[in-house]
């Protein structure tokens, strides 16, 4: 079955990471930058290799986001993000084939140990089962 994992991020995470200075949590430095990407090549190796993963991709800041909505009319209405009320965002995903949940959950677990500088926030890693076909609401 797939899942899909998701990591969590807030735009100052973002900023933080090129160089900002956050007003909670902690500065990147390029060595923490190096660290959390040589572990997620490191993870992508690894997944790739057994055969798991599908796809993974990290997303950009939430401030390069568009949101978009309709009108009764079907009139598209778009607004920039980062969003009004929503502090967190998805900040990267893995959509990965396992042959559990519980295979998924030892991977999100190792997602949850990437380096960061301390300080820095942790978020939970998010893992869902890709829905394989339609739904049976009855």
């Amino acid at each position: 079955m797939k899942y899909m994992l998701m990591v969590l991020g807030r735009q100052a995470d973002y900023d933080a990471m090129s160089g900002g200075t956050p007003e909670k949590g902690a500065a990147w430095t390029e060595a923490d930058l190096k660290a959390m990407f040589d572990f997620m090549g490191a993870l992508n190796n690894d997944l790739a290799e057994s055969g798991e993963l599908v796809d993974a991709q990290g997303l950009t800041a939430p401030s390069e986001a568009r949101l978009v909505s309709a009108t009764r009319d079907g009139q598209p209405v778009i607004s920039d993000g980062p969003y009004g009320e929503t502090k967190e965002v998805l900040a990267g995903y893995w959509v990965l084939d396992c042959a559990s949940i519980d295979r998924a959950t030892e991977i999100a677990a190792r997602v949850a140990t990437c380096p960061q500088p301390e300080g820095a926030p942790d978020y939970p890693v998010v893992v869902r089962p890709i829905q394989d076909g339609t739904p049976d609401f009855a």
